[in-house]
């Protein structure tokens, strides 16, 4: 009974955020094709025709895209806005804060927590507060591939949460007693 209620709040969730998707799209919001828009997130619902995604990117949770500042508005009486724009094959992490007139170049990651205020280039990795590059998305996948292929067992869909039973919960505890684990 427990799992049909969680069902049923969930698919009520995934319809109020695609009326939602399509209400910012209706008022100029661009999105490409295959974006996954992951739970919570904030796209300025005031100035979302200023806001475009590319194709394939994944957007994580609690993202926000502020395509203005108000900041000025009590000292000058105006408020500035500026374009984001997201191009195509971008990872975007958890708490991210993109600010306006900022552009993040194809294929890069922006890691969790980070507050973009500048343009990311291309194929980078960045993050922080500000956010800057910290290396080449070649050289973080070459990093991560070289741990995985150093013996790390990888673990399929079976290991996904709602797959999880406690022999599997424990192997996956397991795998990260030294460090990072891996899952499809």
């Amino acid at each position: 009974m427990l799992g049909l209620a969680f069902s049923c709040i969930e698919k009520l969730k995934q319809y109020k955020r695609k009326k939602y998707i399509d209400s910012l799209k209706s008022r100029g919001l661009k999105l490409g094709k295959n974006i996954l828009i992951a739970d919570t997130f904030f796209f300025d619902p005031s100035h979302c025709y200023l806001i475009s995604i590319g194709d394939n990117c994944y957007i994580c949770p609690n993202v926000r895209l502020v395509a203005h500042d108000a900041s000025t508005k009590l000292f000058l009486n105006y408020t500035k806005f500026g374009k984001i724009d997201i191009k195509e094959n971008c990872f975007i992490g958890d708490s991210t804060i993109v600010l306006p007139n900022v552009t993040i170049g194809p294929n890069s990651i922006v890691g969790a927590g980070s507050i973009v205020t500048k343009t990311i280039p291309p194929g980078v990795v960045a993050a922080g507060n500000p956010a800057r590059v910290i290396c080449t998305l070649d050289e973080y996948v070459s990093k991560v591939k070289a741990r995985a292929d150093a013996g790390a067992k990888v673990f399929g869909e079976e290991y996904y949460i709602e797959n999880l039973d406690r022999k599997k919960l424990n192997e996956l505890m397991e795998s990260v007693e030294q460090g990072i684990g891996f899952i499809i």
